[in-house]
């Protein structure tokens, strides 16, 4: 069967083919770097470089863009709060996502353009609106005529004439109608801003770059592109606008032959928000669990599904994790340390495809991965071994040193004490400077609070333990412990 998605587009699971044999082009928005990304960031992208690595895999030359939105209000904002450039808000900002996406294993882009390096582009895009009448210059900028559009709303599934009256116009636009959308923003006084003549000096609006820099990337004869995507957050307004923008001035509509949006994810339950107070920055989140951890879990919900994330089930991809790197170094040792790096295929990675060609189900996927690496370890383990290392390259779950390596065996965080003392801050670890010291003397504490069946106490100095990067395993024997990877 060959790859199914579903095209938001069509409303409908299709069979994905190709414009051009053997190649696939892929456009996906990017981030907007006025403020930390955040773990809804992380699960779209993740999703997209599992996308990408199957493709590959399958046999596909495949083309990668994800665009950088480098201007835009909330940029500017930050800059005169903060009393810096806007470039240096940018810069800071995106830095550190792609620390975070490294982190994760997220390939990098083939191509990563910026909307400020393509204002030609865009101005040129404009320009074309404006000769067949998709645009106008009104008093403060340049907007898109939705109206001029018959097919607007098709994306989202929404009518036109419930979109107006839900819509409305700003004090200070001069757009002609409520569901027009800014082009070209003109300059206002300490704003950065471009020349277009013969309209005025300004910036480009948020939806007008994609459409630009994804004609110029992927497809400059007009004929569409095989994937757009994004988060199901993005289809209206913005992937409605660059509809909109793009068809009237292709050669061969649509503008991109499949369109996927990963879900929602939520905290607890609700919406992310820092008004909630349940907004955690990306690299915060990182800092407390295991990139592979968090990558495992969201692979156990279909892309396109709101997902709720809750400590519980993050810890539960946690210990998911050290089984599966248990499993693995247990079928390592039997092949006699043969690494998994060759390309085998077999049974597993037959129905691990099976599974992401069923609209890249990769809760099926992971399934059978933990099912095949928890057998028994036989005469086949090297080939098993291999098989394995296979597909969980293609899932991004990248074995390395550290997965032979036993829990215990991996060295204590070299700022534990400090970490532990400002965590629990109990007198009794004032003046311990050494972890190992510092862990044994939590350990003790949390083995007496057991034994006096303080469940509290004993439940908060492991908790304690796991943000600091300690894990505890309690059993029947007695608690072990281990350095979470």
């Amino acid at each position: 069967m060959p790859l199914q998605l579903y095209n938001t587009r069509t409303r409908r699971v299709e069979a994905f083919q190709p414009i051009r044999e053997g190649e696939v082009s892929i456009y996906v928005c990017g981030l907007t770097p006025s403020a930390q990304a955040h773990l809804g960031h992380a699960r779209s992208f993740l999703f997209f470089d599992i996308l990408r690595r199957y493709l590959a895999f399958s046999g596909y030359r495949v083309t990668y863009v994800q665009n950088v939105t480098d201007i835009d209000d909330r940029s500017i904002s930050a800059a005169h709060r903060l009393g810096t450039s806007w470039r240096e808000i940018v810069a800071g900002y995106y830095a550190e996502f792609k620390r975070s996406m490294r982190r994760l294993g997220v390939r990098e882009p083939d191509k990563e353009p910026y909307a400020t390096d393509f204002i030609p582009q865009i101005r040129e895009t404009i320009e074309a609106l404006i000769e067949r009448d998709y645009a106008y210059v009104a008093s403060d900028g340049i907007y898109y005529r939705v109206g001029k559009f018959a097919r607007y709303g098709a994306l989202s599934n929404r009518n036109i004439d419930e979109l107006e009256a839900g819509a409305r116009i700003e004090i200070d636009e001069a757009k002609e109608e409520p569901l027009d959308f800014a082009l070209w923003k003109f300059a206002k006084p300490g704003e950065p801003h471009w020349p277009f003549e013969p309209y005025g000096d300004g910036r480009p609006g948020w939806h007008i770059e994609c459409s630009a820099m994804s004609h110029a990337l992927l497809d400059p004869q007009g004929t569409g592109f095989d994937i757009h995507g994004g988060g199901a957050d993005l289809i209206f307004p913005h992937h409605e606008n660059e509809i909109a923008q793009s068809e009237p001035l292709m050669e061969r509509p649509p503008m991109a032959n499949f369109w996927l949006h990963g879900g929602l994810l939520l905290f607890d339950n609700r919406k992310m928000s820092k008004s909630l107070g349940n907004f955690e920055p990306l690299a915060d989140v990182l800092d407390r669990y295991d990139p592979q951890a968090i990558r495992l879990l969201f692979l156990r919900t279909g892309y396109g599904k709101v997902m709720n994330f809750t400590e519980e089930a993050m810890a539960g991809a946690v210990a998911t994790l050290e089984r599966l790197r248990r499993d693995y170094r247990a079928l390592h040792e039997a092949a006699g340390g043969t690494d998994g790096a060759a390309a085998t295929r077999g049974a597993l990675t037959a129905r691990v495809v099976a599974a992401l060609d069923d609209d890249m189900n990769t809760a099926a996927a992971l399934r059978e991965v933990l099912a095949a690496a928890s057998l028994p370890a036989d005469g086949n383990a090297r080939e098993r071994l291999s098989e394995l290392g296979t597909v969980l390259n293609l899932l991004g779950i990248e074995p390395d040193e550290r997965w032979l390596a036993a829990p215990e065996e991996l060295p204590l965080p070299t700022d534990l004490a400090l970490a532990l003392r400002l965590e629990i801050a109990e007198p009794w670890l004032d003046g311990i400077d050494d972890a190992r010291a510092a862990l044994d003397r939590v350990i003790a504490e949390r083995l007496a609070a057991r034994a006096s069946k303080d469940w509290a106490r004993s439940d908060r100095l492991r908790d304690a333990l796991a943000r600091c990067g300690i894990e505890i395993q309690d059993g029947k024997e007695g608690s072990a412990w281990s350095v979470v990877r």
